[in-house]
């Protein structure tokens, strides 16, 4: 297991059962992650927000009080007009066009028996979506196990810091074959790790 890994040993240790979070929706997921490619957290939550109202269902007994609406379905942000939502041209033409894959049944993002490598395949092949993406969309939506989105700026570093002898991208990649198949624990032990260190929130 990983805890046989000498330098992971100290992490797993302390944080016995660790499991990686799950997601509600994988399309809610992508959203999310292309919106926030590039710019804040704060300033993807209000793009996020921007798109919910103008695309959303309104709630008529909100759960939460401030949010009354439930987010949007992938046709409705397929066909929604987005001028001036807060994004460039290009990414606005990319969430549209994973929505609109969705939603003519193209691409079954939220499978209940997900074939992950299909959907590997299928999402990689969208424009304005990165391996990056594809493996935490993996790892969080799928529950996969063994995502491993290594090309993290985080990961790698975090990685070439413990062992300095990995700073390239192709020996993280190697070194990364001997934690199959759990090799998305790995990433949450060393993302929860940096945030620790911040003070940041844990979750990946």
């Amino acid at each position: 297991g990983l805890a046989q890994d000498p330098w992971l040993a100290g992490l797993v240790d302390a944080a016995p059962g660790l499991r990686v979070p799950g997601a509600w929706s994988g399309f809610e997921l992508v959203v999310r992650t292309i919106i926030g490619q590039q710019v804040s957290v704060k300033a993807a939550t209000t793009i996020t927000g921007r798109l919910v109202e103008r695309t959303g269902i309104p709630a008529n007994a909100p759960a939460h009080l401030g949010i009354p609406w439930h987010f949007p379905t992938p046709q409705a942000v397929a066909e929604a007009n987005l001028d001036r939502i807060g994004m460039p041209t290009r990414r606005v033409a990319a969430l549209q066009n994973f929505a609109s894959v969705v939603a003519q049944g193209e691409l079954l993002i939220d499978s209940e028996q997900p074939d992950t490598q299909t959907l590997r395949r299928q999402l990689l092949g969208l424009p304005g979506i990165g391996p990056w993406t594809v493996e935490y969309v993996a790892m969080r939506a799928w529950r996969d196990t063994d995502a491993w989105p290594g090309t993290d700026l985080v990961l790698m570093q975090a990685i070439s810091r413990r062992l300095p002898a990995l700073a390239s991208k192709a020996s993280q990649a190697r070194h990364a074959e001997s934690w199959r198949p759990w090799r998305a624990y790995v990433a949450m032990h060393l993302w929860n790790e940096i945030a620790d260190q911040l003070g940041a929130a844990r979750g990946g």
